[in-house]
């Protein structure tokens, strides 16, 4: 590893090893105020705030820093969880994360027998909701690797002891479509970004790059995809709800088809977030990429 991974790889482990060892409780209590600290520097607040405004030009900028600083404890609290992440998982129900909305939609959609395509988005603790699920089905996290060696080893073991599968996104198509085959629930995500491989859906209005590849592997596996939410309760709890499945019908070469199809679970991400904006990850360059109509106008 470079010198600067193996400085950060011990950094993280020598902080989560600290998390860990309180109670839950007590972990994300100071998670929150680690991301208050973050937030008082700075990170990315300008794309945050830039974002923001997009999102919600009606707000009152005074509206949108509150939403702000309790996204930076959100995102605080939710990192100081990953430790306790297989404690949780096996935790009874109701101690850390309330009975699950909408698990019949999830049902339903795996008596297809396809396997299902579970979505969902940089949204509150989303890794918990797929390590969850494992109470009911097998569950496959499709993921980047991190840049830092050390930082991904250490991130796939939490993974592993959660009880969830890991498939890189580098080569792993074939995989996904074996898991899918073997009737496992695929946790993917969608919402970051996709800059000129992605096709453009309307994201809080705005036409947005989204990664089209949830939708193509749907419409050639003809799996279901279920769009999945947790938001963090005023107790520190979670509540996991369950949207209803989008049917995959269409061809994957069809390039409406796709688009179509992005644009349903895209949709089902913003409702989300327009419910609980504060659990949504706003330091990203969500809109990053112009359409391609936009290039040409200012060309």
């Amino acid at each position: 590893m470079k010198p600067a991974h193996v400085a950060e790889t011990i950094l993280l482990r020598g902080v989560t090893a600290g998390l860990g060892a309180m109670p839950w409780r007590r972990a994300i209590g100071a998670g929150a105020l680690l991301g208050s600290a973050i937030g008082a520097l700075g990170l990315r607040g300008k794309v945050a705030r830039e974002n923001l405004a997009r999102a919600f030009p009606e707000r009152p900028v005074a509206e949108r820093e509150a939403l702000l600083a309790e996204n930076y404890r959100e995102l605080g609290r939710v990192a100081a969880e990953y430790p306790h992440m297989p404690g949780i998982v096996r935790s009874a129900e109701g101690e850390v994360v309330l009975p699950v909305q909408g698990l019949a939609h999830l049902e339903a959609a795996a008596a297809l027998g396809r396997g299902v395509i579970l979505m969902t988005g940089h949204f509150g603790n989303f890794e918990l909701l797929g390590a969850w699920l494992t109470r009911w089905n097998p569950v496959d996290f499709v993921v980047k690797p991190l840049s830092n060696p050390g930082a991904e080893t250490w991130l796939a073991d939490i993974r592993a002891r959660s009880g969830v599968g890991n498939i890189s996104t580098g080569g792993g198509v074939k995989r996904v479509f074996q898991a899918l085959r073997q009737k496992r629930w695929v946790a993917m995500l969608a919402d970051q970004d996709a800059r000129r491989h992605g096709v453009f859906v309307p994201y809080f209005g705005i036409p947005s790059s989204t990664p089209e590849g949830p939708a193509r592997i749907a419409l050639a596996s003809g799996a279901p995809i279920v769009f999945g939410w947790v938001v963090r309760q005023g107790d520190g709890r979670h509540q996991l709800t369950i949207e209803p499945p989008l049917l995959s019908r269409g061809d994957p070469r069809d390039e409406a088809a796709v688009i179509a199809l992005t644009a349903q679970h895209t949709a089902l991400l913003e409702a989300a977030v327009r419910h609980a904006p504060q659990a949504w990850f706003w330091l990203h360059r969500r809109w990053k990429t112009a359409p391609p109509s936009a290039v040409a106008k200012e060309e």
